[in-house]
């Protein structure tokens, strides 16, 4: 870095700051002489954009952040016509970091409506007092018998996110509709008040802006009742990003928070609550008319009910309380694996441990292939995929060296999962290593002639 000159224009270089990037270094030389005068600095250049879909069929939403108020705006078009000649406007909404400097910067959400599906739009966001980088995205396939394609994850940090280098490029050569980050993210977003989670969405840009970036929830986001995590994403639904559902090609897709069961101190009742939403989620998906044209349920929750790992974790216990209930509350909280069971759900992906994990179907602790020969062929139970290796400053976890008879395949390698509904029968699921160059290490098809509950029998 070089020093600023008498008239206070500055000369940038490109380097990094301990979790400052290049654009807002650049910025700090370049108001340093307000800064001696005292004057406080105006900060109003768009950052860690990241897109959601709010579930409805031609929209995306755009969000962003900055750290004064300005408008919110987003400037686009389709991709080879002229840029910028459509414009949408949203608002910001103040978010203060309950950490000691009470840290406050502005959310801004824009939603783009009219959308044509599957063609792309290039569009940068913010206002007339600073605009973000250029970016594009493919608006969502509307039709039932589009096959989308997801990267799925958990437990990504600031520090060592070993396998993000890999899925920033894969994302931007199209190979992902959307992306499932099945929680735990930056390590933590409250720390150093809220800088790392600033660091942590500036490092996702390059994946998030380019595709829906859809979360959940995971234990690292408790800090301040989870604000952070409720105030930066802009999930479908009214609970804050804590729980939601949403429709892709034949797929429906539920997120839900497992940490409804270990922090009671932020309300039994949003455990009660969660689950009376699921029921009547899963029931109005499971009508004949529904689950005909959305045969595939697929669940994302941070905790996994059933894992091998050597780490006491809850779900290394029979008595799992994400998959049987807390019997010390008034009343007994009741668990999700009975509800998901009767419902049919198809798949079940999980996080938390830092392992990748794939399970036979299971059920009661019980093994329920399809077959001997072809498990996953109208399997008698849910299959559960863990995926938490993305790479965090935690490192990976460790095996309990003798796994109960429905562990099928498991890996250390940090990595993820690609995760493909080809059909309404078909559903393919490869694991991969970045330890191993993006070696695939796992691959299986799930195959159902039928889908719900009487798929069991």
């Amino acid at each position: 870095m070089r020093d600023v000159n008498k008239n206070g224009s500055e000369f940038c270089v490109a380097f990094r700051l301990k979790m400052v990037p290049v654009h807002a270094a650049c910025a700090l030389l370049s108001l340093s002489p307000l800064l001696v005068l005292g004057v406080p600095p105006v900060w109003t250049q768009p950052e860690q954009v990241h897109l959601s879909y709010p579930g409805v069929i031609g929209s995306m939403v755009v969000t962003w952040t900055t750290f004064n108020k300005t408008e919110s705006k987003v400037e686009y078009g389709l991709k080879g016509g002229p840029l910028f000649q459509m414009s949408a406007s949203g608002d910001a909404t103040l978010f203060v970091d309950s950490g000691r400097e009470k840290r406050k910067m502005y959310i801004h959400r824009v939603t783009l409506s009219g959308l044509k599906p599957g063609s792309t739009y290039i569009y940068h966001c913010g206002s007339e007092q600073g605009w973000s980088d250029v970016f594009l995205f493919t608006a969502l396939n509307d039709s039932t018998s589009f096959s989308p394609r997801f990267a799925l994850y958990g437990d990504l940090g600031n520090e060592n996110p070993q396998s993000l280098a890999r899925l920033q490029k894969e994302t931007q050569l199209g190979m992902y509709d959307a992306i499932l980050h099945i929680g735990d993210f930056a390590y933590d977003m409250h720390e150093d008040n809220a800088r790392v989670g600033d660091e942590f969405m500036r490092q996702i840009e390059a994946v998030a802006a380019y595709v829906p970036y859809m979360t959940c929830p995971g234990n690292h986001e408790a800090p301040y009742n989870f604000s952070n995590y409720r105030n930066r994403f802009s999930m479908p639904g009214q609970t804050e990003s804590l729980w939601y559902s949403w429709n892709l090609g034949s797929v429906h897709i539920i997120s839900l928070s497992t940490e409804v069961y270990f922090y009671l101190e932020f309300g039994l009742d949003l455990l009660f609550r969660q689950y009376k939403w699921l029921e009547e989620d899963l029931e109005v998906a499971n009508r004949p008319e529904n689950r005909a044209v959305r045969p595939w349920i697929v669940t994302m929750g941070h905790r996994p009910m059933y894992c091998s790992d050597d780490d006491q974790d809850d779900c290394t216990k029979f008595d799992s309380f994400v998959r049987l209930g807390r019997k010390d509350t008034k009343p007994p909280a009741p668990g999700l694996e009975d509800l998901f069971h009767r419902y049919g759900v198809d798949l079940e992906l999980w996080a938390h441990e830092h392992t990748y994990e794939r399970l036979w179907p299971v059920y009661g602790d019980k093994v329920c292939n399809g077959s001997k020969e072809q498990p996953y062929v109208n399997p008698k139970a849910p299959v559960h995929i863990i995926t938490g290796s993305a790479g965090c400053r935690e490192k990976t976890d460790r095996f309990n060296p003798n796994p109960k008879d429905w562990s099928a395949f498991r890996s250390t390698d940090y990595g993820y999962t690609r995760m493909q509904v080809v059909n309404s029968t078909h559903l393919h699921l490869e694991q991969v290593s970045d330890d191993q160059q993006g070696k695939v290490i796992d691959s299986i098809w799930v195959v159902k002639d039928k889908h719900g509950p009487f798929a069991w029998v």
